[in-house]
């Protein structure tokens, strides 16, 4: 295994939306990341705007299409009536709502590089609606948002941050909010424990 290629430079974006740096939850979300291991190598505060947030949710071709399809069914599971049948009329109005939300005050974009990266941040954030999140995780102890309360108000649901859902949608988010320059190379002394293999150089 090469050296750029074993695990442990493993990459992922992470963004705490506009309602998590107005909630001063910046630093916990930070501990989080930083308690199970993870390092901190880029990381930025702006406000962004409408045509890099769509830029941002539509870097996959299919975002459209399967989270049109995937809210439809989330509906139709809890016994309600989607709004729409159209999975790409149902995306326009979730984009429409993201853009509002995403651009109303400063995010931080951070990206995190650590085994697993991907995963093991997705496990600390927890699901995408808060209230079926588990205790224990981010969206979980800190919010109390829904998708039934946010479609009632006809709004994105507040859920703090975002985070990359796999190693090919991370590095294609890490390149849209980050230039190569913006992001660090640098060796932390903790990962001599984490990831060396014999634990040399701990006894004198």
């Amino acid at each position: 295994m090469g050296k750029k290629t074993h695990l442990k430079f493993e990459q992922t974006l992470a963004i705490v939306k506009p309602d998590g740096v107005q909630r001063s939850l910046v630093g916990e979300i930070i501990k989080r990341f930083e308690q199970v291991g993870l390092k901190l190598v880029a990381v930025k505060m702006l406000v962004p705007t409408t045509d890099h947030v769509e830029q941002h949710y539509t870097l996959d071709p299919n975002w459209r299409r399967v989270t049109g399809e995937k809210t439809i069914k989330g509906y139709k599971a809890k016994g309600m009536t989607p709004p729409s049948e159209d999975p790409l009329e149902i995306t326009a109005k979730i984009l429409a709502n993201l853009k509002k939300y995403m651009t109303s005050g400063p995010v931080v974009a951070m990206v995190w590089q650590g085994a697993h990266a991907v995963g093991i941040v997705r496990k600390l954030v927890g699901g995408t609606e808060p209230l079926t999140s588990d205790v224990g995780t981010i969206r979980g102890d800190y919010v109390l948002d829904s998708y039934q309360m946010s479609d009632t108000d006809n709004r994105a649901v507040r859920n703090l941050i975002h985070a990359s859902g796999s190693v090919e949608e991370a590095n294609m988010e890490i390149k849209h909010w980050f230039s190569g320059k913006e992001v660090t190379a640098y060796k932390l002394f903790q990962e001599q424990v984490t990831y060396d293999v014999n634990l040399d150089g701990i006894l004198e």
